[in-house]
C-alpha cells in the first residue's frame, strides 16, 4: 500500500502529546509537513521526530498535490479557515475540538465537507475510549433500563490554563471552561445516548476567579505562564440543563472554583441500574438485584484512543468509512455549547425545536 501522505498544522502540545506519535507509529503514513507560525516550533518536530519539512505559512502544504491528508492542531480561531481552505484543496481534515470557536463556523465547516465530500473529523478522542465504548454498548443493550438523566461534572480547584494568553482570550478560543473541557463530556454524554436531538437549553456562565489576574493563586498552570498584560474574558465555570429526546442533562463545570476538590465524572442514571464513570478512568456500575444493592468496578485493558483515533481517520479515507467522530455527528455538541453561552448572555432558555434559535 502507498503511505497516505499527512502533514501536521500546528506544533503545540496536543500535536506533540497525541497526533504526531499516532502518525509516526502508523507504517502507512509519511508526514510530509510541520507547520507553525512560530517555525522554530516546526522546526523542532523535524528534529525531534526525523522527518518532515518545517514551514510556517500553511498554504505550502494547499498547494502540494502529494498531501493527501491534515491534521488541525491550532488555536481554536483558525480551525474553520483552515479546514475549510484544506477541503477545497482536496485535503482530508482532522481538526482538534472544539470543531470552532461558534456553531456558525461550525455549520460553514460542515457545509464545506459536503460541497467537497472530503473528510471532516473533529478531535472528540472520547468516541475512541474503550471504557466508553463499553458503557454505549451497555446503554444500548438496556443493561441500565430507560436511561433518563445524565449528570456532568468537570470541576476543578484552581485550574485556568495560561492565564492571559489564548486559552483566556474569548475571541481566539470561543470561550473558556465550557468549550475547552465541556465540549469533551457533552460528547462523551451524546455518543453514549444514542446522539438524541436536544430540545431546550438554560444555563449561566461566570469568569470570576481569573478576572483580577496579578492576584489570581494557585499551585500550577498548563498551557504556558501567566501574560498578566493579556486577557481574561471567558467562563471559568457554568451550569446548565439540557432537555434531550432522549435523557435530560445537567452540567456543572470550572476550571476555577473555591472548593479544592476535583470532580470530574459523567452519571448515566438508569432506572435498572446506573454508571458512574471517571473521566479517562474506569467506571463503577450501580444495580439492585434479588434485594441486594451491587456495586462493581470494571476492569480492562486501556488502550490509546490518539492512536485508534488517528488510524481510524487514515483508514477511513481509503475506505469512505464515516466515522463517530465525523462532522456531521459531533455538530450537535457545538450547537449544545453556542446555546449554553446564549442562554447565559440573554438570561433565558433557548428552544432549539425553533428555526433560527441560534442564529
Amino acid at each position: 500500500m502507498t503511505k497516505t501522505i499527512v502533514a501536521v498544522i500546528g506544533c503545540g502540545t496536543i500535536a506533540n502529546s497525541a497526533h504526531i506519535p499516532a502518525y509516526v507509529a502508523n507504517k502507512d503514513v509519511e508526514i510530509k509537513y510541520f507547520c507553525d507560525i512560530r517555525k522554530e516550533r516546526a522546526e523542532q518536530a523535524v528534529e525531534k521526530y526525523g522527518c518532515g519539512t518545517a514551514v510556517e505559512d500553511y498554504r505550502v502544504i494547499l498547494d502540494d498535490p502529494e498531501v493527501m491528508a491534515v491534521s488541525i492542531c491550532t488555536p481554536n480561531n483558525v480551525h474553520a479557515s483552515i479546514a475549510i481552505d484544506c477541503m477545497r484543496a482536496d485535503k482530508h481534515v482532522l481538526c482538534e475540538k472544539p470543531a470552532a470557536r461558534t456553531y456558525k463556523e461550525a455549520l460553514e465547516m460542515q457545509k464545506v465537507q459536503h460541497e467537497t465530500g472530503k473528510t471532516l473529523n473533529i478531535g472528540v478522542v472520547n468516541r475512541f475510549n474503550k471504557g466508553v465504548n463499553i458503557i454505549k454498548q451497555m446503554i444500548e443493550s438496556g443493561e441500565l433500563g430507560e436511561l433518563y438523566h445524565v449528570v456532568v461534572s468537570f470541576r476543578a480547584h484552581r485550574s485556568i490554563p495560561g492565564l492571559g494568553g489564548d486559552f483566556t482570550t474569548k475571541a481566539v478560543a470561543g470561550g473558556g471552561a465550557l468549550i475547552d473541557w465541556g465540549v469533551h463530556f457533552l460528547d462523551i454524554v451524546m455518543y453514549c445516548a444514542g446522539d438524541p436531538k436536544p430540545k431546550t437549553v438554560s444555563g449561566q456562565a461566570y469568569s470570576k476567579l481569573g478576572k483580577d489576574m496579578p492576584n489570581y493563586a494557585y499551585l500550577n498552570m498548563w498551557a504556558g505562564p501567566p501574560n498578566y498584560e493579556g486577557s481574561y474574558d471567558v467562563d471559568d465555570f457554568v451550569t446548565a440543563m439540557i432537555r434531550t429526546e432522549g435523557p435530560s442533562i445537567t452540567v456543572n463545570g470550572a476550571w476555577a472554583q473555591n472548593i479544592g476538590v476535583d470532580e470530574m465524572y459523567i452519571d448515566f442514571l438508569g432506572d435498572k441500574a446506573g454508571i458512574r464513570l471517571q473521566y479517562g478512568k474506569e467506571f463503577t456500575l450501580y444495580s439492585a438485584q434479588h434485594g441486594a444493592l451491587l456495586e462493581s468496578t470494571a476492569k480492562y485493558p486501556q488502550n490509546n484512543a490518539f492512536q485508534e483515533e488517528i488510524d481510524g481517520f487514515i483508514a477511513g479515507i481509503h475506505s469512505g468509512e464515516k466515522l463517530p467522530s465525523h462532522i456531521d455527528t459531533v455538530i450537535v455538541t457545538a450547537q449544545m455549547i453556542e446555546a449554553i453561552y446564549r442562554s447565559s448572555e440573554e438570561g433565558r432558555e433557548i428552544s432549539l425545536l425553533e428555526a433560527g434559535a441560534l442564529a
